[in-house]
């Protein structure tokens, strides 16, 4: 029983990482700059730099990919909270 739960568990990683390398591949040479307007001029270096990360992350960047999301999600705070709750005129406007 576990040596077949363990070809299991590796089939899946070994799958993951297969779809992740077919996504990464293109995804670096010409998704990166759809993602992220920045990286549109990105160096050769730089692109094999985010090839390791694109495979472990293929899930998440394609969404974005294919919902062609280019500005970066925003980050959730207290502080961005607060300063939402607060009216224009508290704020020196």
């Amino acid at each position: 029983m576990g040596e077949l739960a363990a070809e299991v568990i590796v089939g899946s990683i070994a799958t993951y990482l297969v779809i992740g390398v077919l996504f990464g591949l293109p995804f670096v040479i010409w998704g990166v700059g759809r993602v992220d307007p920045a990286a549109k001029a990105a160096t050769p270096g730089f692109r094999l730099l985010v090839l390791p990360g694109s495979v472990a992350l293929w899930p998440l960047l394609a969404n974005r990919l294919v919902r062609r999301r280019t500005a970066p999600p925003m980050e959730r705070n207290a502080h961005r909270r607060a300063a939402a709750r607060q009216s224009p005129k508290r704020r020196g406007a």
